[in-house]
């Protein structure tokens, strides 16, 4: 039970064990034949038909959908009474993962099973579920979720669209426009945002695509996910039955926030499965493709691209399923203390908000490094349509936009985080003083240890306190102004991602040397041991940054000693390192980690 007490936000200030983490070398027989599913689904059903989606083949991407429901891909979080499979948010994240490799069908995919299709599984109504959910698990409809208007994106909440209840109180009369509606043209069923009267805040509602004043928009031109469907979507006083309002009256805005968070881990686990696609795609074309009378693969700067671009991708991958482990763990929690499952199931969203969105920042910034990498690997070709790096490098980019954009959530993890610590959720400021007294001390900096994973404890512990005090200092000097001070929010942020990104492969490879033994995880220290150093320098230089924004005299002196000091690492041959894990990818020529 101990590992059912962490909560959200408390990795900053807490030390996790490496027995309370869930790894993805523990998956069970279960998740990898769902897994080995999606793959054969991937391979077979969509990869050799994606040139024909990206031409807005509509029936194509429908029928595609429809058979993912018929090997009960759709139906996997969906609970059995309903008749899905009623799995954790550890499993689904499995799939999604997978079904990553699927270019533009993986949105679709994506689009359906969350935030088309969980708003009514954790808000709906008994008769709600019971009509919609089997119906989307199956395939035999399909889920779209309809927020975005074209003067409300980040602002979701200041949507124009209006629902009028009836004299006789039995509908509501909808009107408004929806854009970027992911799945709009193939749609069977919308989840819209709208505002009740002169409401203030969004209410939110099932409707029925087959219902009469709606308009389905053209499908938009992109610049990449072509395959998936995109339109806008008019609503002109469309009659809605009143049981078909999703939640209560005012309710819209807290669904949509809550569905998001689901969104955005799953989007990191979705970039983990889309990077290491590219990572094999690139290794294998590196190995034939030969100049110099050499395989390119052989050269170290390819071999710098190969290693790094798997490092991020299992730094991902890593913080993803923790993640996932750990909303599990509180809806289990939750549940066990007399709670009804879906609200269980939300808390344990909310509760991990900051990391969900740390997964979604980290995971498309990671994968546009992939992409971008991996289409200089290829050179001249990796600019061709005729090659899957082309088509993945201009479907990573949207990942940085929806799901709330990078920027949003860079502000959502510093601003969740403030507001949790200012109701008494998370104690930031016993920490926080500790590391301001630690500052005026004589600087204690332990005893040398050759044990290599109380070393790494030891620089993460310092990264935290880093973190604690620069965060620490800015809220005292900008109190609650510092919501208007992005660039240092943004620094926080930056800062936060990189903590939990190494700690978290820091857990995971030390479950794994208990797992399998000292001499099978040499490369995965490799990794951690590239990742923190480089942690530390940028950590270091965030610190500097927001430091010199706003602190003074002697205070500011203290505080740049004090991030030299916490950002202290050993030396790391970075080249041998690099070579070391890029030589085994090419020996495999995939990502084999």
């Amino acid at each position: 039970m101990d590992k059912k007490t962490i909560k959200g936000g408390e990795f900053l200030i807490k030390e996790t064990l490496y027995q309370d983490v869930f790894i993805p070398e523990e998956f069970n027989e279960e998740q990898r034949m769902m897994a080995q599913t999606c793959r054969d689904f991937t391979d077979a059903e969509v990869l050799p038909k994606v040139d024909a989606l990206d031409k807005h083949d509509s029936a194509l991407l429908t029928e595609l959908v429809k058979k993912a429901g018929e090997m009960g891909l759709l139906g996997v979080s969906i609970p059995e009474e309903y008749e899905g499979f009623g799995q954790n948010t550890v499993t689904s994240m499995r799939v999604v993962e997978e079904m990553g490799t699927g270019f533009s069908f993986a949105v679709a995919f994506s689009a359906h099973t969350g935030i088309g299709t969980l708003p009514i599984l954790y808000y709906g109504t008994e008769a709600q579920k019971k009509k919609y959910l089997p119906k989307l698990g199956s395939g035999e409809w399909i889920g779209a979720y309809c927020l975005t208007e074209p003067e409300a994106g980040s602002d979701a909440n200041s949507g124009k669209s209006k629902a009028i209840l009836s004299d006789d109180g039995k509908y509501y009369s909808v009107s408004g426009v929806k854009m970027w509606i992911t799945n709009g043209g193939i749609a069977d069923l919308h989840i819209v945002f709208a505002k009740i009267g002169d409401d203030k805040d969004l209410s939110a509602f099932i409707i029925e695509a087959a219902w009469e004043g709606i308009e389905i928009g053209a499908e938009e031109e992109k610049m990449g996910i072509r395959g998936s469907s995109t339109v806008q979507i008019y609503y002109n006083n469309v009659k809605v039955p009143v049981e078909n309002l999703l939640g209560e009256r005012g309710e819209g805005f807290k669904i949509a926030l809550n569905i998001l968070n689901l969104g955005r881990i799953k989007l990191g686990g979705a970039a983990v499965g889309a990077s290491k696609a590219v990572i094999t795609n690139s290794v294998n074309y590196a190995n034939e493709r030969k100049q110099f009378k050499t395989p390119i693969a052989q050269f170290g700067a390819i071999k710098y691209k190969l290693a790094e671009m798997a490092v991020r991708t299992f730094a991902g991958e890593s913080l993803v399923y923790r993640a996932s482990q750990n909303i599990d763990d509180t809806i289990e929690g939750h549940i066990a203390a007399g709670m009804d499952k879906g609200k269980a199931s939300l808390e344990g969203l909310r509760q991990f908000a900051i990391e969900c969105s740390i997964a979604k920042v980290l995971g498309s910034e990671s994968l546009d490094y992939v992409v971008d990498e991996g289409v200089q690997i290829y050179g001249g070709m990796g600019y061709s349509a005729e090659t899957p790096v082309e088509r993945a490098y201009r479907d990573a980019r949207i990942n940085r936009i929806f799901e709330g954009t990078n920027e949003i959530n860079r502000m959502v993890m510093v601003a969740e985080l403030l507001k949790r610590a200012m109701k008494g959720e998370i104690d930031v400021l016993t920490p926080a003083m500790a590391v301001g007294k630690e500052l005026m001390g004589i600087p204690d900096f332990g005893a040398p240890t050759m044990d290599y994973f109380l070393n790494k404890k030891s620089v993460i512990k310092n990264f935290k306190k880093a973190i604690l005090m620069v965060a620490g200092a800015a809220v005292q000097k900008y109190q609650d102004k510092l919501a208007n001070e992005q660039e240092l929010l943004f620094l926080a942020a930056d800062m936060m991602m990189l903590l939990y990104a190494s700690e978290s492969m820091m857990l995971r490879i030390e479950k794994l040397q208990e797992m399998r033994g000292e001499e099978k995880v040499g490369l995965y220290k490799d990794m951690l041991d590239l990742y923190v150093y480089d942690a530390a320098t940028k950590i270091r230089k965030f610190g500097e940054d927001a430091l010199h924004a706003f602190a003074e005299g002697n205070e500011k002196m203290g505080m740049l000693m004090g991030i030299k000091r916490f950002t202290k690492v050993d030396a790391v041959n970075v080249i041998l390192a690099r070579r070391r894990i890029a030589d085994k990818i090419i020996e495999e020529n995939k990502y084999p980690f």
